[in-house]
């Protein structure tokens, strides 16, 4: 099984993207744009819901509240390096 670097902080960017800092030092920024037509993820369309996001506390993703999150992998495999 692989493991991926845990995240420190993330921060939201215009355009529904984050920026998220890995424990590597690595910066990525991940699209969330092609989830919001998901129901699950349909609340990210409101800004101030967006806005919200915050790293877990421990490292394994970025959460935004108890029922909307994404984990480290995904945001590891699919964001681009900047």
């Amino acid at each position: 099984m692989m493991t991926y670097p845990k995240i420190i902080s993330v921060d939201p960017l215009q355009g529904k993207q984050l920026r998220v800092t890995f424990a590597t030092g690595v910066n990525k920024i991940y699209d969330c744009t092609a989830l919001l037509s998901e129901a699950s993820f349909a609340s990210l369309n409101d800004e101030h819901v967006f806005k919200q996001v915050r790293a877990d506390s421990m490292g394994y993703g970025v959460v935004w509240n108890d029922d909307l999150d994404l984990s480290e992998s995904e945001l590891w495999i699919n964001g681009r390096t900047e």
